[in-house]
């Protein structure tokens, strides 16, 4: 029986066009997998960023679905975009950071030789990443989202705070006046809902949190429940336009009287982790943490 890194054959990459300086990190990371005899292959956008030389599919989605290991070059708002996007697929993606946090995108440029070399070594493990399901009601119509960090629902481009009811499992939980409300999967407990005051979550645990985001009630604080809880959110200000954002990047508008539920997807994202490094190491990194062996 092979070994999943012996069934890491062929390999992926997809870069992001808006950011000129992954194009040199797709040549090196090509020559890099080619010298490992492993097959590399390119979505059109990516090959074209490359200038041309690696061979490419016709479409993204075929890439997808033709690797056994995709590469990511960008930041963390790239990789949300392709969790998005290969959704409930076997095929598991690696971050190479051009960006600039890059809490998702865990291999550093300058490490890009020492990284890749694992691929083939086995020195990785899979992580299955929760997504989050949004499903949008508004009157008879139904729309769905789906986002790797978070919802936020927010009060647009209005100057004052919005009331939403929030029941959790069928029942009531509050009601809120606020700038927003957050609710994030593990995964997205570092993005928007640690700057509004919410906690730092192990990627890997079962919880679903809410954040408030300027809570007008001293007393509201966030809320950290199961992953299996059912969330559902109605806008009750009058005459107010809000919007629903997926990780930041999908939005929808929403009118008094719609509700918003979020539960957990059923369909998830494989992410690699590559021995040597950690959640916890990142966090350290990042936020420029000190550690003590006493």
């Amino acid at each position: 029986m092979k070994t999943l890194a012996e069934s890491i054959r062929r390999i992926g990459l997809f870069a992001n066009p808006e950011k000129p300086s992954g194009a040199t990190l797709v040549h090196r990371a090509a020559r890099l997998l080619q010298g490992l005899k492993r097959v590399v292959v390119c979505d059109p956008i990516t090959a074209a960023l490359a200038g041309g030389g690696l061979p490419a599919t016709q479409s993204f989605d075929e890439l997808v679905r033709s690797v056994d290991l995709l590469l990511v070059f960008g930041g963390d708002g790239t990789m949300l975009r392709v969790a998005r996007e290969v959704a409930g697929l076997p095929v598991p993606i690696l971050g190479i950071n051009v960006g600039n946090l890059g809490f998702l995108t865990s291999v550093s440029p300058h490490r890009l030789a020492e990284s890749l070399r694992k691929i083939p070594a086995g020195k990785f493990t899979l992580e299955p990443r929760a997504l989050l399901e949004a499903t949008i009601q508004r009157g008879a119509e139904r729309s769905i989202q789906t986002a790797l960090n978070d919802f936020v629902l927010s009060r647009g481009q209005a100057s004052r705070l919005i009331e939403v009811e929030v029941a959790v499992n069928g029942e009531l939980l509050t009601r809120y006046r606020c700038d927003g409300l957050i609710t994030c999967s593990p995964t997205g407990s570092t993005a928007y809902s640690l700057a509004a005051g919410g906690a730092i979550v192990s990627p890997l645990a079962e919880v679903l949190t809410l954040t408030p985001i300027c809570p007008h009630t001293l007393s509201i604080r966030p809320l950290v429940m199961s992953l299996d809880s059912v969330v559902r959110v109605r806008l009750l200000s009058p005459r107010l336009i809000a919007t629903l954002a997926a990780d930041g990047q999908q939005q929808s508008e929403l009118s008094t009287g719609d509700t918003v539920t979020i539960r957990r997807s059923p369909r998830s994202v494989k992410l690699v982790r590559l021995d040597g490094t950690s959640f916890f190491g990142t966090l350290r990194q990042k936020f420029g943490w000190s550690g003590s062996n006493v």
